[in-house]
C-alpha cells in the first residue's frame, strides 16, 4: 500500500551523530518543505543517540530529545522509524537493528558491515514483521544504485555487477597516477585530509569494498550473501611503478570489485584491475564510485557519484525515510529470503582472461629467460612486455601482459617460481577488465 496522503510526520530516531547523522539532520532542515510534499509528510527527528553528548558536531542538537540509551528507542510510541549510522558488524548496531525489526520499527542503516554479515537475518525479522528494512546509504554512498537494482532493473537477468566501491582507494590511486607520487605519500595526505581513517586497513585491504560487493551480489542474482567467499586484494603493495606500466601498456589501475553469477557458480573478487582506457570505469577518479549491472534486457547501466560524505550519505538515508513515509517497503534483497538461492563459490582459476605479472629481481644475465620458462612451462603465453633496468642494487622491474588464458595457470607460474634467489620481492598480479 502507498500512503501518498498520510499528514502525521514520520518520526525519527536517530542514532550516530558523526559526519553522515549530521548531513542527515541539515539535509531534513534544508529541504523540509520539498521533503514533506515528496513524503507525503513532514519527517522530524523526535530523539536522537550518541556516544559524547557533548561533542560539538555543528549543528543544533536542543530541539531533539537525546537518549544515553539507544536500546529503549524501538519500545517508544513517538518513534515511528529508527536510523542507525553508528557502524559496525556486531555489537550495538545489530542489537538495535534486531530490536527495531522485533518491535515493529522500520530500520534504516548505513552500515554495509552488518548487511554483509547478518543481513540475511535482519531481511527475515523486516519480512515476518511486515516493515522496512532500507540500506541505501549502505553502497555507494548518494549514488541511487541498490533502488536502481531493486527496482529499475528488476526484470532483468543479470549478468555482472562490478564497480569502483571505495572512494578512499580510488582517491590514492588517482592520485598517484596524477602526481606520480608513492603509495606510503599519497596515503599519509589521505589521512591528513580526512579521506582516510587514521587505521586504514578497512579500506586499503579492500574491506570495505567486499562488504558492499556482497550487498549488490546478492541483489543482482538472488543468491544468499556470501561475504566469506569474496577473494579480497586491497591495494597496499601497488607502487608507482605499476601505474606508470600501465599506463604505458593503455591501462590506468583501479581497485575493482567484480561478482558473476552462473553454472560455474558464484564470482565475488575485489582486486586492483588494470581498466582500459575505453572503458568508463578508467575515467572515474578521485573519492568518486561507480557501479556497472549487466542486464539481459536493459544492457549496461553504469552509475557513477559521490560514494562517501554528509552529503551525499545523508541524501541516500533520507530518501529511504521518504519511502517509509509512502509505505514503500519492498523485499530488503528484492526477492523474499526463501527465494534467495545458496550458490556455491565459483572456482576462480578457470577463469578465463589477462593479467599483468611485475616482477622486482636482481639485475643479472638469464633472470628474464627464467621466467619466460616458468610461464611457458605453466601455460602462460606473454603479450608484451616492458623491463626498466637500473643497474643499481634494489634490483629491475619486469612488467609481463599475458594473452587470454585460466588464473590457475599464471598462479602456477608463481608456485614454479617461488622460492628463485632471482626474485627480490613477491610478484605482484593484477587481473585486466575485459
Amino acid at each position: 500500500m502507498t500512503n501518498l496522503h498520510r499528514h502525521a510526520p514520520l518520526r525519527v530516531a536517530l542514532v550516530g551523530l558523526g559526519t553522515v547523522g549530521g548531513g542527515v539532520i541539515r539535509l531534513l532542515q534544508a529541504n523540509a518543505e520539498l521533503i514533506a510534499r515528496r513524503a507525503g509528510c513532514p519527517i522530524q527527528i523526535v530523539a536522537i543517540s550518541a556516544r559524547d553528548r557533548n561533542k560539538d558536531r555543528g549543528v543544533d542538537l536542543s530541539p531533539y530529545d537525546w537518549v544515553d540509551d539507544m536500546t529503549t528507542l524501538p519500545g517508544r510510541d513517538d518513534v515511528d522509524v529508527v536510523v542507525e549510522l553508528i557502524g559496525g558488524a556486531d555489537g550495538p548496531a545489530l542489537t538495535l537493528a534486531r530490536q527495531c525489526l522485533a518491535a515493529g520499527k522500520p530500520f534504516v542503516t548505513a552500515n554495509k558491515a552488518m548487511l554483509a554479515h547478518h543481513g540475511l537475518d535482519l531481511a527475515t525479522l523486516a519480512e515476518k514483521a511486515g516493515i522496512a528494512l532500507k540500506y541505501e546509504a549502505a553502497v555507494a554512498g548518494g549514488i541511487p544504485v541498490i533502488k536502481g537494482m531493486r527496482e529499475g532493473a528488476a526484470a532483468n537477468e543479470i549478468a555482472r555487477v562490478y564497480g569502483i566501491l571505495n572512494g578512499t582507494c580510488n582517491y590514492i590511486l588517482t592520485t598517484m597516477e596524477k602526481d606520480k607520487r608513492s603509495f606510503d605519500d599519497v596515503l599519509k595526505e589521505a589521512q591528513e585530509l580526512g579521506f582516510a581513517e587514521a587505521d586504514p586497513s578497512f579500506d586499503i585491504d579492500g574491506i570495505d569494498a567486499a562488504h558492499k560487493l556482497t550487498i549488490l551480489a546478492s541483489l543482482a542474482f538472488g543468491t544468499e550473501l556470501d561475504f566469506d567467499n569474496v577473494a579480497t586484494t586491497g591495494i597496499r603493495h601497488v607502487i608507482a611503478a605499476d601505474i606508470a606500466e600501465a599506463a604505458a601498456l593503455g591501462f590506468r589501475i583501479r581497485l575493482v570489485g567484480m561478482a558473476q553469477n552462473g553454472p560455474e557458480g558464484l564470482f565475488q573478487r575485489v582486486h586492483p584491475m588494470l581498466v582500459p582506457l575505453d572503458h568508463p570505469l578508467a575515467h572515474v577518479d578521485g573519492s568518486l564510485n561507480a557501479v556497472v549491472v549487466e542486464g539481459n534486457f536493459v544492457g549496461r547501466l553504469f552509475f557513477q557519484g559521490r560514494g562517501a560524505g554528509d552529503g551525499p550519505t545523508a541524501s541516500a538515508v533520507v530518501a529511504d525515510l521518504i519511502d517509509v513515509a509512502r509505505d514503500e517497503y519492498g523485499d530488503a534483497f528484492a526477492m523474499p529470503v526463501s527465494a534467495l538461492t545458496q550458490q556455491q563459490p565459483a572456482d576462480a582459476g578457470a577463469r578465463i582472461g589477462r593479467a599483468y605479472l611485475r616482477f622486482k629481481v636482481k639485475d643479472r644475465p638469464g633472470v628474464l629467460a627464467e621466467i619466460a620458462a616458468a610461464m611457458r612451462d605453466a601455460g602462460v603465453s606473454i603479450e608484451s612486455m616492458i623491463q626498466r633496468g637500473n643497474h643499481q642494487e634494489d634490483g629491475v622491474l619486469i612488467a609481463i601482459v599475458t594473452h587470454a588464458g585460466e588464473e590457475r595457470c599464471v598462479l602456477d607460474t608463481l608456485e614454479r617460481l617461488a622460492g628463485s634467489d632471482s626474485l627480490l620481492q613477491t610478484p605482484m598480479v593484477m587481473h585486466i577488465l575485459d
